[in-house]
């Protein structure tokens, strides 16, 4: 029985989350919205952030998921971190919490959100620096420092799904891929 209250809470307020913000969202919306007493959420949870990390720690995990679903194995390192950085990045725009997150940060700047805008983009980084890892050991790739590779990887694909398509057409999943291969894994150099 406690499970499923605990289970409706958290559903609750991903949904209130997800329509107000963190800011706008009340234990008493919380409440409200999961059919419980404002008292039974604080039984599970001591405050609202840490009902909030609990569901960005859901969050986190799903985007994992998503990431390891999309690698294939057969594939080389490159075409793999593209599928995984392009489900990952897919994930966080099609998700309504990620997409209120991203509103709220860039209106409200509201603190507790932009250090959770800085857990999720750590934790895709951290993601990939182990992917990185891997694709050295198995000398897929040259040594490097494979946070900072992450990082620029990230960076570079953020840049060409979100900061591209405010001024120009949207670029198609496989023009990302070829453009990521030349520039990350290719080179300029002729």
């Amino acid at each position: 029985m406690s499970v499923d209250r605990k289970r409706l809470i958290i559903e609750g307020a991903t949904k209130s989350f997800s329509l107000f913000g963190y800011k706008a969202t009340t234990m008493d919306q919380v409440a409200k919205i999961a059919n419980v007493g404002k008292g039974t959420i604080y039984t599970f949870f001591k405050n609202k952030e840490e009902l909030f990390d609990e569901i960005i720690s859901t969050l986190i995990s799903e985007m994992k998921r998503e990431a390891d679903e999309a690698i294939d194995p057969e594939l080389p390192f490159h075409e793999n971190v593209h599928r995984a950085l392009y489900k990952i990045l897919e994930f966080r725009k099609q998700h309504q919490l990620t997409i209120k997150l991203f509103q709220e940060e860039k209106e409200m700047g509201t603190p507790a959100v932009l250090e959770v805008m800085t857990r999720l983009e750590n934790a895709i980084i951290h993601y990939v620096k182990e992917k990185v890892i891997e694709a050295i050991k198995k000398g897929e790739i040259q040594a490097c420092d494979p946070e900072l590779t992450a990082f620029i990887m990230l960076k570079l694909y953020v840049s060409l799904i979100f900061d591209w398509e405010k001024g120009h057409e949207p670029l198609e999943k496989e023009r990302i891929a070829k453009i990521f291969e030349q520039y990350v894994f290719k080179g300029l150099s002729v």
